[in-house]
């Protein structure tokens, strides 16, 4: 018999907006893959919301769209002068540093046209 959270369900990620006693959290868990990423954009929109910080202490893999969907998050928030705290995995720090890192050049030849 099968546990209600067999592998198949606990390996799933989740991406969910809650609000905290320290402010409004963006949480990632487990595998965050496309269709986990759908899914939150289905129940809160495409928008980036208002976040206090970003809690992905508990991601074992981000797909790119799960990437893309944190990196709107923290542009959001740089854009309106927010700081943004980020709990992040090892895994979670490399592709943000990556993406930072590939994300640079591109910027900056955009903020000098």
């Amino acid at each position: 018999m099968t546990s209600p959270l067999s592998a198949g369900s606990a390996a799933r990620g989740v991406v969910r907006l809650l609000n905290t006693s320290n402010g409004r959290a963006l949480c990632l868990a487990g595998q965050v893959d496309e269709a986990v990423v759908a899914a939150f954009v289905q129940r809160y929109g495409r928008e980036p919301a208002r976040v206090d910080r970003i809690e992905a202490g508990s991601v074992t893999s981000l797909s790119e769209p799960a990437l893309d969907l944190v990196l709107e998050h923290l542009a959001a928030a740089e854009l309106a002068g927010r700081p943004v705290m980020v709990l992040r995995t090892p895994l979670v720090e490399r592709l943000l540093a990556t993406a930072r890192a590939a994300q640079a050049p591109w910027a900056g030849a955009t903020a000098r046209a």
